[in-house]
């Protein structure tokens, strides 16, 4: 692949994800004034963001730094994630907002808000490579070698879906869900969310032809794991078990 420079880019952002049953706009009754928090400060980071990718953008000239191309992995891993991290993220908002937990809504608030900002970061990236901010053309593209190992799903549409992601029908599910048994649903979701993302998360790791965009899939993927290790436990302690994989 070529790298692609500033002029050369078309811009061809896209808002939202095509089509995609399992990102649904939520509404719950509980108080959104710490989700405004929250996404008060993705903006900043991703304006603060702009701001640093702005002057690598200004050195290309000297530093010969380059655009990903539309088809790499950098590109799609930033497309993909997005995506993946929105699901992650409602259900995460939800339980923040609903469960009695203090345990489940501390986790809920951690996944949420660190997710939250790793989209600002990456549709930052996005914005700056003059890239779509969401696949056009199905999810994994990027790793094409390597999606049926990873066990990518369906939608009732037939799209295909990326691994872990809950469908538009676990998330109905999982707001119409209450007490106790909502606590579990939501804890086996988000582990089986975790643990699906972790091969796209390694595939980037290594693969991916920007350091920052290794390091924040390396990140991520450290993150994860122990976060996924604390659901595990969290389950058995309320007698429940993971989803079958």
């Amino acid at each position: 692949m070529t790298g692609r420079t500033p002029a050369d880019s078309a811009d061809t952002r896209a808002d939202t994800p095509a089509d995609d049953p399992s990102i649904v706009v939520e509404s719950v009754g509980a108080s959104r004034w710490p989700q405004m928090v929250v996404a008060a400060g993705a903006v900043l980071a991703l304006m603060l963001l702009a701001a640093t990718g702005g002057l690598l953008l200004g050195r290309s000239g000297t530093a010969g730094w380059a655009i990903p191309d539309a088809d790499s992995v950098d590109v799609g891993f930033a497309q993909d994630m997005s995506v993946h991290h929105r699901n992650a993220v409602q259900m995460a908002g939800w339980a923040r907002d609903n469960s009695g937990d203090p345990a489940v809504r501390t986790l809920a608030f951690d996944i949420e808000s660190g997710q939250t900002a790793q989209v600002g970061q990456m549709q930052g990236w996005l914005a700056l490579w003059d890239a779509p901010a969401f696949p056009l053309d199905g999810y994994l593209r990027w790793m094409s070698d390597m999606s049926t190992e990873l066990g990518m799903g369906h939608a009732a549409d037939g799209r295909a879906r990326m691994p872990g992601m809950a469908s538009a029908e676990e998330l109905a599910r999982l707001r119409a869900s209450t007490g106790p048994a909502a606590d579990v649903l939501f804890l086996q979701l988000m582990l089986r969310h975790h643990e699906g993302g972790a091969g796209m998360l390694s595939y980037a790791a290594e693969r991916a032809t920007q350091q920052q965009v290794r390091n924040l899939a390396a990140q991520m993927l450290t993150a994860q794991t122990a976060e996924s290790q604390a659901i595990r436990q969290m389950l058995a302690d309320r007698g429940a078990a993971p989803l079958p994989a």
